[in-house]
């Protein structure tokens, strides 16, 4: 059965005290950046917003926390953990691979379908109320940071 994505989402804001949530509406297409070299030869940047962080980090909190984590690419599953308000934790926190694919990244560099991972891997929690903090915050930060690591794509990994 689909998920009811849009009103549970509204449910969960309006239990959190939120008024009614506008969802963004983008009239312009995303610009679209062929790869510049093939996959195998690229550098993988990772960003997930299921609120991942390593032992001994600052967990997450639930309302409209746009802070988000540094993770090396070369960490241990078992010293990930995972804080979120707006899914079920269960199988991520069984298998945080679910939503922070890194073990199936490092198998895909291993076999050659992809170069290399960049050194830091960028977590959030996603669900942020305010879009605009998101754009005018979040957003920036982690471009910033992606840019600096060099990466030929992104993989982008939503809960």
């Amino acid at each position: 059965m689909p998920v009811e994505y849009i009103p549970r989402i509204q449910e969960k804001y309006t239990q959190e005290g939120y008024p009614a949530y506008r969802w963004v509406l983008s009239t312009d297409p995303p610009p679209w950046q062929p790869l510049r070299r093939p996959l195998a030869a690229s550098r993988l940047g990772l960003i997930a917003s299921g609120g991942i962080y390593v032992t001994g980090q600052v967990a997450f909190h639930y309302k409209d926390d746009t802070s988000f984590r540094v993770i090396s690419t070369d960490v241990r599953t078992t010293d990930l953990r995972v804080t979120h308000f707006a899914y079920d934790l269960t199988d991520a926190r069984h298998d945080p691979n679910v939503v922070f694919p890194i073990d199936t990244l490092r198998t895909l560099v291993r076999e050659g379908v992809l170069g290399s991972l960049a050194a830091q891997a960028y977590t959030f929690m996603g669900g942020i109320y305010s879009a605009r903090r998101v754009q005018d915050e979040l957003a920036p930060q982690l471009t910033a940071r992606l840019l600096a690591d060099q990466v030929d794509a992104v993989l982008l990994v939503p809960v």
